[in-house]
Parts: C-alpha cells; structure tokens; sequence
C-alpha cells in the first residue's frame, strides 16, 4: 500500500493578517538606529587625516608650472618663427648676390653705348632699392676701417699714404641683414 502523502495548508493571508518581512522595517521610525560618527566599524582600517592646505598648496604649484611651462613654449616657438623666417630671407637674398655682382661689374666696364649703361644703372638701382626694403644693409667702402666681424681681407698691402687697417679697396661687398652677416666684404687692407 501506498502511504497517502500528507499536505500541509496554508491559511491565506490576508493583507490585514500578513506579516511584514522581518529585515525590513514597516516605517521610518522603526529603522535600526545608525553608527554616530565616533563609533567606527572595527573592520575598517583608520584612514589618515587628510591636508587639504598640503593638497591645495600642491595642486596651486603644479598649475603654476604648467602655465610656465606653456609660456616659456609659447616665447621659444615665436623665437623659433621669428628665426626661422629671418633665415628664409637670408637664404633668399644669398641666391640674389650673383646677379648684384654682375650688375656692378658691367657698371665698371667702360662702354659707349648710352642707353645700354642707363638700362645697367636702373636695373642696380632697383636691386639696390629692393634689397634695402628688406632690410639689407650693403657695407664695404674704400677708406672705412677693417673690421674682422665685416670684412674678410684677402690681400695686405703695404703703403704709406694709407692708415693701418684701412681698406684700400673691395673685390666684393659685403651684405648684412639684422644682425646677421649674409655675406662679409672680400677686402685689401692697407699695413
């Protein structure tokens, strides 16, 4: 014989007559009282006081040198610009030297031909202006004095109607932009 299993009821509940989980609480007032903040879980390790001053103080440092570090990259690249561009216009002007030097040879020449010295005389002048209008200054006369920083003498000449170091003559003028020597003046010096 089979033994009859035996089912245990359950009396309906009613929403009057059901219990409230017991974990939690049926209202706000009857919810566990918290922790005051001088008792601490003993599980937790004590945090160290934190230095807001300290934290403050390295926080303003670090701003203090990004921003000057930005700054001094923002002054080296406009140097940078500045130079570059400076050195563009040098390389330029180096490429235009030849055309300077044939011009003031054919000046030298004696010729008869009017209108071909006049044509010669206004293409300089014109050279001379545009060089100028960006910034180059021509240097290396006759009687100024030798300046190793300027000139490059490439013949000494021994003579008494001249000072010492004083140039007697120019085999090539010398160009100088800015501070920057494009090409130094190629000079007799008198001893």
């Amino acid at each position: 014989m089979a033994k009859k299993e035996t089912e245990e009821v359950k009396p309906e509940q009613t929403p009057e007559t059901a219990e409230a989980p017991k974990d939690t609480p049926k209202d706000a007032s009857q919810e566990a009282p918290k922790q005051s903040p001088e008792k601490k879980d003993p599980e937790k390790p004590k945090q160290p006081e934190v230095n807001w001053e300290e934290k403050y103080n390295a926080e303003h440092d670090a701003r203090l040198r990004l921003a000057a570090e930005y700054d001094n990259f923002r002054k080296r690249t406009t140097k940078e610009k500045e130079a570059s561009y400076g050195n563009g216009k040098a390389d330029a002007i180096t490429k235009v030297l030849p055309i300077y030097d044939n011009l003031e040879r054919a000046l030298n020449q004696p010729t008869e031909d009017a209108a071909y010295k006049k044509g010669v005389e206004m293409t300089m002048n014109e050279l001379v202006k545009i060089l100028t209008g960006l910034g180059v200054e021509i240097f290396g006369e006759p009687g100024d004095v030798f300046d190793p920083n300027l000139h490059n003498a490439v013949m000494h000449l021994d003579s008494g109607e001249h000072d010492e170091n004083v140039i007697t003559q120019v085999f090539q003028k010398g160009f100088k932009l800015g501070d920057k020597i494009v090409r130094f003046a190629m000079v007799q010096v008198a001893n």
